[in-house]
């Protein structure tokens, strides 16, 4: 095996670790070459959010170029070409007498999203389910193991029965996670979202009546738990489709699942608005 290929297998090694926890990175690949340069097509570079990298496409200028490129499609999350002709400055820049022409292709990979699903009724094994075609990686946790277990969730990535405070620490939840909060009773949905306001949670639902929602977001008032980032806060959840039954509860839910991890703005509801006068999923669990 040649040693590219032991490179190319550092870096694919690396994007797996790099999804499965959570982390957005870019890579960049040589994809066409006309003349002499000072690497090979194919040739890889790997950027991590925080600035690190892993191969090399040649060094140099070209490098540096393709390295702050793809910085901006780690945050922008956008695809990117880039050509360059290596006249005589970017030659001796590298050190090397060559004058070809190579064409870059740089691709943001992002992690495959997570969706944590507390509670584990008739509306979660929907969930559950619809949000695993969508391309969510799905966590059920319930304090049932009755409820939580392999066969009622067949598609999830994980299934976890226990107290819900026993498990909060074990949940790698990050910046790009989805909470889903449809226990079987308002005390335990005040537990979850106690602890789901303080993750960096990108999306937390909670399934109920708009009136239900003002009360619990009160209660944690009273304890000290303010809801700094109602941007974050879908409740009552889902888009406003008339959904009534679980499936199409779920339905609703991963639509707007789906809106928020796309960044999508086609005059869905606001999240915000939820908490003054918004729309929702009222239904019961």
């Amino acid at each position: 095996m040649s040693r590219y290929n032991l490179r190319w297998m550092d870096i694919y090694e690396e994007l797996v670790r790099l999804r499965r926890e959570g982390e957005v990175c870019a890579l960049a690949t040589i994809v066409d070459v006309r003349g002499s340069i000072p690497s090979y097509e194919t040739a890889k570079l790997l950027v991590r959010a925080d600035g690190s990298m892993t191969g090399t496409i040649g060094g140099g200028c070209v490098e540096a170029e393709v390295y702050n490129a793809a910085r901006e499609a780690i945050r922008t999350g956008q695809s990117r070409r880039l050509n360059f002709t290596l006249n005589q400055d970017a030659a001796t820049d590298n050190g090397l007498i060559c004058g070809g022409e190579l064409e870059v292709f740089i691709e943001p990979i992002q992690p495959q999203p997570r969706a944590f699903v507390f509670g584990a009724g008739h509306i979660s094994k929907s969930l559950s389910s619809v949000a695993a075609l969508a391309g969510f990686d799905t966590v059920v946790v319930d304090d049932r193991e009755a409820f939580a277990n392999r066969e009622r969730f067949p598609e999830a990535g994980e299934v976890i029965a226990g107290e819900y405070e026993e498990v909060f620490p074990k949940l790698a939840v990050n910046g790009l996670s989805f909470i889903i909060i449809v226990t079987r009773g308002h005390r335990d949905d005040l537990r979850v979202l106690r602890w789901a306001l303080g993750t960096p949670a990108r999306y937390i639902a909670m399934i109920g009546s708009r009136r239900k929602v003002i009360s619990v977001v009160k209660e944690l008032a009273k304890e000290g738990v303010a809801v700094e980032q109602p941007e974050r806060l879908f409740a009552p959840m889902g888009l406003d489709i008339g959904a009534v039954t679980p499936e199409e509860i779920a339905v609703s839910v991963v639509a707007e699942m789906i809106a928020v991890r796309r960044g999508a703005d086609s005059g869905w509801r606001s999240v915000s608005m939820s908490l003054h006068g918004g729309t929702g999923v009222r239904g019961a669990k």
